[in-house]
């Protein structure tokens, strides 16, 4: 007989039944109605990134927050070297992203942009006792 299987969410995460969602949510809109009676605009950026992007912006510390997506399938095979293995990332703060967005968009913007962005990130770090990933 085999051993059963672990059911359990991997170390350091955790699942959200219905209700704790739905209380989530609902602070999130009072939140979103707080900001935007105040003139901030949403702004949702997407959770991967170019690696180039994110890479230095916070010195070798920041660098090491970063979780890599590798190369997939005949583009992963002809990586050279482990550099060459990855050339995106899950986003590890929204301020980067931010960035990058005014950057880009700067004609397309206000001269003085208010925003609000309420959306996760990945960090590549070893949560504290009691945190969650």
């Amino acid at each position: 007989m085999s051993a059963p299987t672990n059911t359990n969410p991997a170390r350091g995460m955790r699942d959200f039944l219905p209700i704790e969602v739905r209380k989530r949510e609902y602070v999130i809109e009072i939140i979103k109605e707080v900001y935007e009676s105040y003139g901030f605009e949403p702004l949702e950026t997407p959770a991967v990134e170019n690696l180039e992007t994110l890479t230095g912006k916070y010195g070798e510390e920041g660098n090491q927050l970063i979780y890599k997506i590798l190369k997939r399938g005949e583009k992963l095979e002809q990586s050279a070297s482990e550099k060459e293995l990855s050339d995106l990332a899950l986003r590890y703060d929204l301020t980067v992203p931010l960035a990058r967005v005014v950057a880009n968009h700067k004609n397309d913007l206000p001269r003085f942009f208010k925003r609000y962005q309420i959306q996760p990130v990945w960090r590549a770090d070893r949560p504290a006792r009691g945190r969650y990933r």
